[in-house]
């Protein structure tokens, strides 16, 4: 999944949680559901930092191998 697609869904539990509109166990799977898409977001937004870091002098992209 992209980056994007996942900040949304993220944006979208969070306002779901925020609505009042959960029970105490859909909070948790929210609650877990959403660590879980932080993390994934996190991750893709440290690999877009190395490969912008890896622009070489010409412009170009190096491909990061991790």
């Amino acid at each position: 999944m992209k980056f994007e697609d996942n900040l949304k869904k993220l944006e979208a539990l969070v306002a779901k949680m925020e609505s009042g509109e959960l029970n105490l166990d859909e909070m948790i799977r929210a609650f877990e559901e959403g660590r879980t898409l932080v993390k994934t977001c996190q991750e893709d937004l440290q690999s877009i930092r190395l490969k912008i870091e890896k622009v070489t002098k010409g412009g170009e992209i190096e491909e990061l191998k991790i």
